[in-house]
């Protein structure tokens, strides 16, 4: 059993660095070349960031360092320090950056394109920073702290503080910025959770059947992939039986439910998403 904290080796660390570094890049591009100058926000610290520097004419970058800062701290007591230093890290890159990318002319002026590019760009940088294991806002760790002590989940905290960052916004950059932003946020999310989760969205099969080992031999037949026996009892009848757990791809999901129906039209089959495999045998075998 691993009881202390294993070192990346010297080629993992380069993998995170870069990439990191890349994430935060991006998210900075996105902000300083599409967003800000078209009057768009993103949610969380780097919207209020976005709404003070309007305020007050002082540089983005500052803001989305000083005001992170504290989160930080933070972040490091609750979640350890390799999370902080990647979290400071990427902040650090993506402050710079907006700092020199500060006078740079907008790619843009239309705001339809800087939504949908700004959207893509930060999506985009900010799944990759979380991919590596660091966060280029703070606002996550306010709401997982503030989910432990309140019960309420973290994307409802989460929504909560974005709802109020986007009304403030409405008043200083005008209500159709707002409503601009809203959707730049919604694209971005959306783009993050892919690069963070992957494209290739497995289902894990769960099967209850009486027929449970001509199902399991039929899934390895005729979809290539592994099966695996759980012991169950039935909670009204009380006989033992096996339950089938497998993981299949989103395009062998038909074929798998129409397999278990050829053999037990009364077959419980429950699906569930799964957003990554990693270790075992999930590699796909020879089909009969």
């Amino acid at each position: 059993m691993a009881k202390t904290h294993r070192k990346l080796s010297p080629v993992d660390l380069l993998k995170k660095f870069i990439f990191i570094t890349a994430g935060a890049i991006l998210m900075a591009v996105a902000l300083e070349v599409f967003l800000v100058p078209n009057d768009i926000i993103d949610g969380g610290i780097t919207g209020i960031s976005i709404v003070l520097s309007k305020i007050t004419t002082l540089p983005l970058g500052i803001f989305l360092f000083v005001i992170n800062l504290p989160f930080l701290f933070l972040g490091y007591k609750q979640i350890g320090k390799t999370f902080a230093f990647s979290t400071l890290y990427g902040i650090i890159v993506m402050s710079v950056t907006t700092q020199l990318l500060h006078h740079v002319s907008p790619f843009t002026n239309e705001k339809i394109l800087a939504v949908l590019f700004g959207g893509l760009i930060l999506g985009l940088g900010v799944g990759l920073v979380i991919r590596y294991g660091g966060s280029l806002d703070g606002t996550e760790i306010v709401a997982i702290l503030l989910s432990k002590k309140t019960r309420v989940p973290v994307g409802q905290i989460i929504m909560i503080m974005n709802v109020f960052i986007f009304i403030i916004a409405g008043f200083v950059f005008g209500w159709d910025s707002a409503m601009y932003s809203i959707f730049t946020y919604y694209m971005a999310s959306k783009v993050m959770d892919i690069v963070v989760e992957g494209l290739n969205e497995s289902k894990s099969v769960t099967i209850i059947s009486g027929e449970y080992e001509e199902i399991s031999q039929t899934i390895q037949d005729r979809l290539g992939r592994t099966t695996t026996f759980i012991y169950a009892r039935g909670g009204y009848s009380g006989e033992d039986t096996q339950m089938i757990y497998c993981v299949v791809t989103r395009l062998e999901l038909a074929k798998l439910k129409s397999v278990v129906h050829e053999i037990d039209p009364k077959a419980f089959i429950a699906i569930e998403s799964v957003s990554d495999v990693l270790g075992g045998n999930f590699e796909k075998s020879a089909i009969h």
